[in-house]
């Protein structure tokens, strides 16, 4: 299974950036879109889109989506306005960059003059595609999400490694692994009762093991980078791959998982993980 996941993580960066490793990129080399006045342009990412610079005021956008870089060609100003001394210049439009997780990408815009030609949305290619280095590796929430449903396709739950129950709910850590920098937490959730459980939220917290004071208690928040699905309620059984970066606690302290229904029952149940449960971290 290492060796499947490593030739896929292998595959995917390659497919991605093989072809864009080039030291620099000159404006003629740059790829060219064609747009007209009063089509907006819709250009797809398959990650969230960090950043957008457009180079001219003769372009404007937004981002209606995390994935969707939204552009058109600047309204020029009606007649008798202060602005009205502004001219787009169709024969320089300007320059789209597009600055997601893993990679940027430029585009070189054109003045079309047939609206009927105008492309209304482009995906973004991976041979247009400028690959961005870190640090270290950090995976993009597409190789996360990979990553995570590796898990639930092929990880079979066994004796789960840490078990809550109360209130006829259960909740338990099938397992852990680790991937460079990442912990995945494995989760299942199990509810006996006929009510259907509405979740409000999970929480984790580092905490202290012993509380001599309620004043003395120290709670630090750890929010995951990642958790592969989004749901709100179940009735019987729920698993989930929760995704946080590499993070230590001390001895004397604890990991807190905490599942609160939303009201009006309020059902809530906690859990807590030891750090030698995080070293013990498979790898996959």
């Amino acid at each position: 299974m290492k060796n499947l996941l490593f030739g896929l993580f292998l595959f995917s960066a390659t497919t991605v950036f093989a072809q864009t490793e080039t030291p620099e990129k000159r404006l003629n080399d740059l790829p060219q879109i064609d747009i007209t006045e009063g089509v907006s342009l819709h250009i797809i990412s398959p990650e969230p889109i960090q950043f957008v610079d457009l180079s001219t005021a003769n372009l404007t956008g937004d981002l209606p989506a995390e994935n969707i870089a939204r552009v058109k060609i600047t309204d020029e100003p009606e007649k008798g306005s202060e602005a009205n001394n502004k001219v787009i210049d169709k024969n320089n439009l300007g320059i789209i960059t597009i600055v997601c997780q893993s990679f940027m990408v430029q585009y070189k815009v054109n003045y079309l003059n047939y609206k009927k030609d105008a492309v209304a949305n482009i995906q973004i290619q991976p041979e247009d595609m400028q690959p961005l280095e870190f640090p270290k590796m950090a995976f993009s929430k597409i190789e996360l999400h990979k990553f995570s449903l590796d898990i639930i396709r092929n990880k079979k739950i066994n004796k789960p490694i840490r078990e809550a129950k109360d209130l006829k709910l259960t909740m338990q850590i099938n397992n852990v692994y680790v991937v460079n920098d990442y912990i995945f937490l494995d989760m299942t959730f199990s509810n006996s009762s006929n009510l259907g459980y509405d979740i409000d939220g999970l929480n984790f917290s580092v905490e202290d093991k012993k509380i001599y004071k309620a004043t003395n208690n120290q709670s630090i928040e750890i929010k995951p980078v990642f958790q592969l699905f989004n749901q709100k309620q179940f009735k019987k059984n729920y698993r989930n791959i929760y995704v946080f970066k590499k993070f230590t606690y001390p001895n004397s302290k604890v990991l807190k998982i905490r599942l609160i229904e939303e009201q009006l029952s309020g059902r809530t149940i906690e859990m807590t993980v030891k750090y030698s449960d995080i070293l013990n971290a498979d790898t996959f």
